[in-house]
């Protein structure tokens, strides 16, 4: 799987480059963030996901509602264009995309960062499906995803030059944990992955895999014949080192 290994990169370059500080802080924070099991207050397959209808990066409006009349959606909540785990993510998502559409799904990313943020990370990653702006993370919390940034995390942040106040437009200092849903049609949840480490992410294959095994010539994803996971209760990626 070619995300972890790129996970497993920047790993290995934070540990060589990043004040030991900084990095120790953020590895704190993880911990805290497992201890208080906030991954495991998020949506579960099964559940019916949350609509919501957010601003796009070119001024736009994507319902996801709408978005599910056409198919299936994988929904993709990350911190923001500043987090390379979450870049390296997306990129992971592009190159999928392809795949994606050939079995009918659509593909949203949203992210608590303004528009013209989110405009730039898409132009710089040349990313072709929707970056969506999720001020307050309204849509975030919906799904179980937020959590308030600790004051030394938010040191942390500001020394190493992300302000989240100036990102995100407001001064909640709250992120999403990264979080990655595939929603069938009829709007129910077929695989949740939530992890409180944001250096883990769900590598797009398993969702292709699951794809696969609900395409036309098995089933259909409305069904709910597509098997529950989550990330929490299921190993879809091993630990990578810290």
């Amino acid at each position: 799987m070619i995300l972890r290994q790129h996970l497993k990169a920047i790993n290995d370059r934070a540990r060589v480059a990043m004040n030991p500080q900084h990095l120790a802080a953020i590895r704190h924070a993880i911990a805290d963030l497992k201890t208080l099991g906030v991954e495991w207050a998020t949506l579960k397959p099964g559940q019916r996901a949350p609509d919501f209808a957010l601003p796009d990066a070119r001024g736009g409006q994507v319902n996801l509602g709408e978005r599910l009349s056409r198919g299936p959606v994988v929904v993709s909540f990350y911190r923001g264009g500043w987090c390379p785990y979450c870049c390296a993510e997306l990129r992971a998502l592009q190159l999928a995309l392809p795949h994606l559409a050939g079995y009918g799904a659509t593909l949203i990313a949203v992210s608590p960062e303004l528009p013209d943020n989110s405009l730039s990370l898409a132009e710089k990653e040349a990313l072709d499906f929707d970056i969506l702006t999720d001020l307050g993370n309204i849509a975030a919390r919906a799904y179980g995803l937020v959590f308030h940034v600790p004051d030394y995390l938010r040191a942390t942040l500001l020394a190493l030059g992300v302000d989240l106040a100036r990102l995100n437009g407001d001064d909640s200092w709250e992120l999403p944990i990264p979080a990655t849903f595939l929603l069938s049609p009829n709007g129910i949840i077929r695989l949740a992955f939530a992890d409180a480490d944001h250096t883990e992410r769900l590598d797009p294959s398993v969702i292709l895999e699951l794809l696969a095994e609900v395409s036309p010539a098995n089933s259909s994803l409305g069904t709910g014949s597509l098997r529950a996971t989550a990330g929490p209760d299921r190993n879809l990626n091993s630990p990578e080192e810290t």
